[in-house]
Formats: C-alpha cells, sequence, structure tokens
C-alpha cells in the first residue's frame, strides 16, 4: 500500500484522477491520497483526493513544502476531494500553514468536503485558513 500512496504522491498533473463521466472522480484505495498542482498567478491551486493520514500524509509533504516555496503569494487549496483527514493529515495541514507564515505567504482552503470542513470547524481552525483580508 505504501508503494501506491509513494507513486500517487507524485501524480502532479493538474485536475487530478478522474472518473468515467467527466468531472467526476473515481474512487481511490483505503489509505490513498493524491495531490495535483497548478499554478494560478502569484498561487499555486493544490487539489487533494483521498484520505489525509499519516502515511500518505508523509507522502504528500515534501511535494505540498516544494509548491509552497514555488509559489510567490501561497497556496490554495481544494480539499472538497479528501473523504477522511485524521490528526495527522490535519498535523501536515497545520505544518504546511506555520511554514507559509514564517516565509511571509499564506494556505487558504477554497473547498473543503464534510470530513475536511467538520474537522477545521470543531478545532476552530476555518479562520486560519480564510483567504487573508485586503489591507487598506
Amino acid at each position: 500500500m505504501q508503494d501506491l500512496v509513494r507513486h500517487a504522491s507524485l501524480l502532479l498533473a493538474p485536475g487530478g484522477r478522474r472518473g468515467s463521466r467527466e468531472g467526476e472522480r473515481a474512487p481511490l484505495p483505503p489509505g490513498l491520497a493524491t495531490a495535483s498542482y497548478t499554478a494560478d498567478g502569484a498561487w499555486t491551486r493544490v487539489e487533494i483526493a483521498g484520505e489525509l493520514d499519516l502515511d500518505s500524509g508523509d507522502r504528500l509533504r515534501g511535494g505540498l513544502l516544494a509548491a509552497l516555496a514555488r509559489s510567490d503569494r501561497g497556496l490554495a487549496l481544494d480539499l472538497d476531494g479528501l473523504g477522511f483527514c485524521d490528526c495527522a493529515g490535519l498535523a501536515v495541514l497545520m505544518d504546511l500553514r506555520q511554514r507559509a507564515v514564517r516565509e511571509g505567504k499564506t494556505v487558504v482552503v477554497r473547498a473543503a468536503g464534510p470530513a475536511v470542513g467538520r474537522l477545521l470547524s470543531l478545532i476552530g481552525a476555518e479562520d486560519l485558513f480564510a483567504p487573508p483580508t485586503p489591507r487598506t
């Protein structure tokens, strides 16, 4: 299973894994997460799908940090495809945010499915991943 996670974490093609109907995602095997990276101006859009846990989070961490380093402003995360996220997966997101702050960047959650949205809500972290407010 770890080889599947390693392989999937290296798939950098925009758009992620698709199902048979246009726009539909094929279900991923348990414990697998994929990330796709797309440059979007000063931001890098990152779409993560599958299950974000200890193993998959460790496999994706390097790619996420590299994407953050290459971006000018930070990362815009689409987590709508995550069906599961445990405390280890949450730690990956929090570590990513802390690194962004140290680099003068930000990590924004643009979309989150029920699993991640509820988790962020329960721990009071929604504001940590909210878009920055414009300065006047």
